[in-house]
């Protein structure tokens, strides 16, 4: 985490948002019907939550003055797990500044879930009958972007809503259609007007323009048109597991808004 900070420091940035995984429910694993493995390494655990905080508010007092750092979590949106979100924010929130809300897994086959982003063999086998009629794979899952903003999930529910097309992460390796159809465009609409309505921000994420099969930011220009049509606010987010991956693509960012 120190060397990420450093090199956020060193490329000029002035604020750093520290977003780790949030634990998945315990009780989530039941319904999973993807690779265990990587679920296992999807997010921190709960035991290991109070660290992350400890660390991240060592790092937030050690770099005072140089760079503003914010503490927060990426928190898992997972439909019929509302209740279990909302007891981890209420109870951790307090503790944070900025939290990202995201989709990684929703119902494919079977109603199980499965993740959207860990590899094409999982997305196969969880949205295989999805894949010739890409745009209602698309409707799935933006119904499930709906669902989270929609969501009751206290008052420490996330302001940011993360890498809103995700689901676009294997489109070359399927030959999914890249555009957006008309009633797509009609739930993204929805869910832009949503997000402006409850005062939150949209993640500006170019963690896709490094994904082999991606090859475009999250969540695209189409969405990011519309959402400075109606002047919701932007954040810049790199998306870095990795040393190498702070700051990624930031000039592009830039470069975009002005």
């Amino acid at each position: 985490m120190e060397k990420m900070i450093l090199k956020a420091i060193k490329l000029g940035f002035t604020d750093y948002c520290l977003t780790e995984h949030a634990p998945l429910p315990l009780n989530f694993k039941e319904q999973f019907a993807g690779n265990l493995s990587g679920l296992k390494t999807a997010a921190l655990t709960f035991n290991q939550v109070d660290e992350y905080l400890k660390l991240a508010e060592d790092m937030k007092a050690k770099f005072a003055g140089k760079i503003n750092i914010s503490i927060g979590f990426e928190v898992d949106y997972l439909q019929g797990f509302e209740e279990e979100i909302r007891n981890f924010l209420d109870e951790y929130g307090p503790y944070t500044e900025q939290n990202i809300l995201s989709v990684h897994y929703m119902p494919g086959l079977k109603q199980q879930f499965y993740g959207i982003d860990y590899d094409p063999i999982e997305f196969a086998t969880g949205f295989g009958p999805w894949l010739e009629m890409p745009d209602a794979l698309y409707g799935k899952y933006f119904t499930q972007i709906k669902n989270s903003l929609l969501a009751d999930l206290g008052q420490y529910s996330p302001i940011r809503i993360g890498h809103m097309s995700l689901i676009k992460k294997y489109q070359d390796y399927f030959g999914l259609d890249s555009k957006w159809d008309e009633e797509n465009l009609k739930q993204i609409k929805e869910i832009l007007d949503l997000i402006k309505e409850q005062g939150r921000q949209l993640d500006f994420n170019t963690a896709g323009l490094r994904k082999p099969y991606c090859n475009d930011f999250y969540p695209g220009k189409t969405i990011i048109d519309l959402a400075l049509e109606r002047e919701i606010p932007l954040v810049f987010g790199s998306d870095a597991h990795s040393l190498e991956e702070v700051g990624a693509a930031w000039h592009f960012y830039d470069d975009y808004l002005n």
